[in-house]
């Protein structure tokens, strides 16, 4: 008769119990996956890139492109600003954003005009528009916007999250599926 082997590593029998296929092991790797991501991954990750919040995810289409940036430039709005068409060459995110992609994000004090910042604009969570003007202070417009919101006027540095530097598109709809239900009816969805 063949005895089963114990382990008597500890560290190895916790192993060999995570990769088990029963729901005890699944449950205790969810949490260990958790625990990681939010007390490992984030935080290293933030000191790396300088930015509060290295990835947000784009929950609206203010930053959606139904035209061509050098098109929307061509609105009056930005006249004000003294930016027209012949700047779009040098923004970033020419193509705009989606709804449900994901934005790595890192430290927004060399922010200029044309960037993607991320800020606190005193909502629920966290507003992702286009620098228009860059003093002392930042204002933003959403490209998919028709004017400026009074929370984009005056924009503090401090409350600057972070600077949009690439997206992952899409992906954040993982989490966003979980939400949708919950908005208003016009703002459910892809961006048209």
């Amino acid at each position: 008769m063949d005895a089963v082997k114990v382990e008597k590593n500890p560290l190895i029998r916790f192993w060999n119990f995570l990769k088990e296929d029963t729901w005890q092991s699944m449950v205790v790797s969810l949490i260990l996956a958790f625990i990681v991501i939010k007390f490992i991954f984030f935080p290293v990750l933030s000191m790396i890139t300088g930015a509060a919040m290295p990835l947000v995810i784009v929950e609206s289409c203010s930053m959606h492109h139904s035209r061509t940036l050098t098109q929307i430039l061509n609105d009056p709005i930005y006249d004000q600003f003294g930016i027209g068409s012949e700047n779009a060459s040098s923004f970033s995110f020419k193509n705009g954003l989606e709804k449900g992609d994901i934005i790595f994000v890192v430290s927004g004090k060399n922010a200029k005009v044309g960037d993607v910042i991320i800020f606190n604009g005193g909502q629920a969570n966290p507003i992702i528009h286009r620098v228009v003007k860059s003093t002392e202070t930042f204002t933003t417009k959403g490209d998919n916007n028709n004017g400026l919101l009074p929370s984009e006027q005056g924009i503090r540095k401090e409350l600057v999250v972070g600077k949009a530097v690439f997206r992952i598109p899409y992906l954040g709809w993982i989490k966003l599926i979980f939400y949708e239900p919950m908005k208003n009816p016009g703002e459910r969805g892809l961006c048209k």
